[in-house]
Parts: structure tokens; C-alpha cells; sequence
């Protein structure tokens, strides 16, 4: 009688570790196909945007309307007209606040 038990209990335990590797192939050809997917998607938005272009503007307008719109579908804040890269504001000049100096030879300075 116990053999039989044993049998049966192998057998189930072989069922169940086939059914684990079909699921994790399966799983992992999905998750190989949407990341194929994504690629090319982003390879068809690379070419949309023009990328490698030589002029002032970065993004076509298409791109930028599509932008605003995730912007303001998502509720933040959507600059009127919307800068572009040669209209970027200037960064402001630092202070000279020793206080904001986070180089490393003045940490190690100040940690002595």
C-alpha cells in the first residue's frame, strides 16, 4: 500500500513541477513579446520626434500638443506658451553660501 502512495505522490509532484515550467515559459515569452513591443514603439516614437535633427526646437509640434494634453489630463501645470529649447529660461547664478557647498573636499573639511 505504500508504494502506491508514493507513486501517486511522485506522479502529482512531476504534474505540478511540468505545470510550474509551462507557466514560467509561458510568463517569460510574454514578457519577451511586450518588451519587443515596447521597443519598437519606442523606435517608431524615436522616428516620429525627429530625433538627430539639427533644428532649434526639439519636439515637432505633434509631439508637443500631445505633451500638453498628458499634462493637463493629469492636472499639472502647463506653461502658456509652452517654452521651447532656445526660449529656456537662464539658471539663476548660485549664491555664494558656503552652507550649499556639497563638494566633497569641503565635507571631508567639515568633518574633521
Amino acid at each position: 500500500m505504500p508504494s502506491e502512495e508514493f507513486e501517486s505522490a511522485a506522479a502529482s509532484f512531476r504534474r505540478i513541477g511540468q505545470d510550474a515550467v509551462t507557466h514560467a515559459r509561458r510568463v517569460a515569452g510574454n514578457a519577451k513579446a511586450r518588451n519587443q513591443r515596447h521597443h519598437s514603439e519606442n523606435a517608431d516614437l524615436l522616428k516620429r520626434s525627429g530625433r538627430g535633427a539639427k533644428s532649434g526646437d526639439p519636439t515637432p509640434g505633434t509631439l508637443r500638443a500631445a505633451a500638453e494634453r498628458f499634462r493637463r489630463a493629469r492636472g499639472l501645470a502647463v506653461p502658456d506658451p509652452v517654452p521651447s529649447r532656445s526660449q529656456s529660461p537662464a539658471q539663476a547664478p548660485r549664491s555664494g553660501d558656503d552652507e550649499e557647498d556639497f563638494s566633497q573636499m569641503r565635507i571631508m573639511q567639515r568633518d574633521r
